[in-house]
């Protein structure tokens, strides 16, 4: 596969500390320590510009920065005026070999690419990058070498969360248009299908990986908008998901859906309601898939529980984000 992970998102928020102190309280993410930009040094020199944000996460332009993992960020959330919502998509490939090979197959299959100047790719704390985006708008950065400075420390103490190689999490994309956006990512970019399911004539989700997670994007049709449905973290035990779960209801944050697994990626999860304008999933045991894996349909999208996760509720939420557009 050409694309190695999602590797990080930039989203567009109201305001970016109420989403820090989301994902930093509930979440259990930590506030990157340095933000792009900011130089590091050598061990034992200081530097005084490292310091400029004192570990907050939070830039001058008040965007935030949250890690949970070794990689220095993983979301970012800029100031915006308007409706919250995706503002990038990274998505890691190997080399720059393989960037230019992105870049000639984009501008080959129609979709215009443009490299990154040095100081975009720093602004993303990676080594290099290419724009263009996908054919339901969301803007996509193609990169490689990503900046690492380890020393992840939850705020909540014992917090990990499964990412590294993996990436992310997943983002679930509403799109309009699903055949030109499914071959994008497939025929394209190499990603390949997990599984699906279908909820009636012309609705359904197809859920695409590019490496082991069993899905890293999922796209969801017949909702008659372009944007995202939910983000989410993964963590590697029940204790983690029931701590998240704890940490929420003590906040009273809405919980859109209740605990429970999902059938076909095994996810053990509930989901709330975030600062985003939609939804973040916290979930464990997520399925591992590897090349004897077999694409499927399936029926019925739990084992049990996830009450409040229904193909009406799915569409409430596309109704409201139209509603929002207009």
């Amino acid at each position: 596969m050409r694309i190695k992970s999602l590797g990080y998102l930039g989203l567009g928020v109201v305001d970016p500390r109420q989403w820090l102190d989301f994902a930093t309280q509930v979440v259990g993410a930590m506030p990157a320590r340095a933000v792009p930009g900011e130089a590091w040094s050598l061990a034992g020199q200081d530097a005084p510009q490292v310091r400029q944000s004192g570990g907050t996460g939070v830039a001058p332009d008040g965007s935030v920065y949250i890690k949970i993992d070794e990689w220095q960020w993983r979301v970012a959330a800029h100031p915006v005026t308007g409706r919250p919502g995706v503002q990038y998509l990274g998505l890691e490939v190997h080399d720059q070999q393989q960037l230019e090979i992105v870049a000639a197959e984009l501008e080959a299959a129609g979709f215009p690419a443009r490299m990154g100047t040095p100081g975009e790719a720093r602004a993303r704390s990676v080594t290099a990058l290419l724009h263009s985006c996908d054919p339901a708008g969301n803007p996509l950065e193609f990169f490689y070498g990503p900046t690492m400075d380890f020393n992840f420390t939850s705020p909540q103490a014992g917090t990990r969360f499964v990412a590294g190689k993996y990436g992310l999490g997943h983002l679930n994309l509403f799109v309009k248009d699903l055949p030109a956006c499914f071959d994008f990512y497939t025929r394209l970019l190499g990603f390949q299908l997990s599984d699906y399911i279908r909820f009636g004539e012309g609705a359904s989700v197809q859920f695409l990986r590019c490496n082991a997670r069993h899905h890293s994007i999922a796209l969801v049709e017949g909702a008659g908008v372009n944007g995202p449905h939910h983000l989410l973290f993964e963590v590697p035990d029940i204790d983690s998901v029931g701590r998240a779960l704890d940490r929420a209801m003590k906040r009273n944050i809405p919980v859109s859906s209740t605990l429970g697994r999902h059938i076909n990626d095994n996810m053990l999860s509930f989901y709330m309601q975030s600062p985003l304008g939609f939804d973040v999933e916290i979930g464990c045991e997520g399925a591992m898939l590897d090349d004897d894996w077999t694409a499927r349909e399936f029926c019925e999208g739990d084992v049990w529980g996830h009450h409040g996760l229904t193909a009406e509720a799915i569409k409430q939420a596309a109704e409201s984000m139209a509603g929002d557009e207009s």
